[in-house]
């Protein structure tokens, strides 16, 4: 009897569990989606609301890159992600190998730093960062927001990859030392390989945390050549009015590559995150 009912409990919490991430994940989504193809004059009609468009348009993606210059705005996004993102992950890796690997007297007050920085709002240190690239004529340029990225990120992932070298056993690198190996082709040939999936969760999260920045982007850039998707998007919204066919436009084309990257390397990512979470 109790059997039934705790099979019954969890079967009713699986649905509800199903029913919450339709609410909550999917359906903003698609209402995004469909949003994008209807015309502005039944988006703001509030008397008649509809869950499918009564007429499909492109006009808003249309607009998008002819009037609000998209390409422009994701060739920025693009740049900056992807830079900032494989020089973390590059500085995580070096990083992290150095914090699991060797000991040094301010070993445990270096990682309690890096752990404080990640309780600090980004936002009380945007103000501070505003003054001292402007004073060095950083403002107003790409280089402020790649700065930025690189040091709000480096912390985390230098941890999180610390943590995937500590889960691989130091006699692998032991037994390449004794056929040979220096230390940068142990390194290269030995442990990259193995803990492959991590590098690619560290990478994902720092593409991701550069990717979908607001605030620091809007204080530090003010020329649209160089705004960045979300500054870009952020634009459409007006004093008294908001573009809402275009905006959801930009949301859709802005979570393409980051669906794509994620479907493409969910595998890597997974294993990557649950073999960090375990210290063997």
């Amino acid at each position: 009897m109790n059997y039934q009912v705790t099979k019954t409990l969890l079967k009713s919490g699986r649905i509800i569990a199903l029913c919450l991430y339709l609410l909550f994940v999917l359906f903003p989504i698609y209402w995004m989606v469909i949003t994008s193809f209807k015309y502005n004059s039944e988006i703001i009609n509030a008397q008649e609301l509809t869950y499918f468009p009564q007429k499909f348009t492109a006009e808003n993606y249309n607009q998008l890159f002819s009037m609000y210059d998209y390409g422009n705005m994701l060739k920025n996004s693009v740049i900056v992600s992807l830079s900032s993102a494989f020089c973390i992950t590059m500085l995580s890796i070096f990083g992290g190998y150095g914090l699991a690997r060797y000991q040094f007297k301010t070993k445990t007050l270096f990682l309690l730093f890096f752990l404080v920085t990640q309780m600090i709002p980004g936002i009380l240190v945007i103000i501070p960062l505003y003054v001292i690239f402007s004073k060095i004529n950083l403002v107003n340029t790409p280089s402020s927001l790649f700065i930025f990225y690189l040091v709000s990120n480096l912390p985390f992932c230098a941890i999180t990859m610390r943590s995937f070298f500590e889960r691989i056993p130091y006699t692998l690198e032991e037994a390449a030392t004794v056929d040979g190996c220096t230390k940068m082709q142990t390194l290269r040939k030995i442990v990259l390989p193995v803990m492959f999936p991590g590098i690619v969760a560290v990478f994902v999260f720092a593409f991701i945390g550069a990717w979908n920045e607001l605030i620091a982007g809007t204080i530090f850039i003010n020329t649209p050549n160089y705004w960045t998707i979300p500054i870009g998007l952020k634009s459409l919204i007006g004093k008294y009015d908001v573009k809402w066919g275009v905006l959801m436009a930009g949301g859709v084309l802005a979570l393409l590559p980051t669906a794509i990257m994620f479907a493409v390397m969910q595998k890597f990512v997974v294993e990557g995150l649950t073999a960090g979470a375990v210290k063997e």
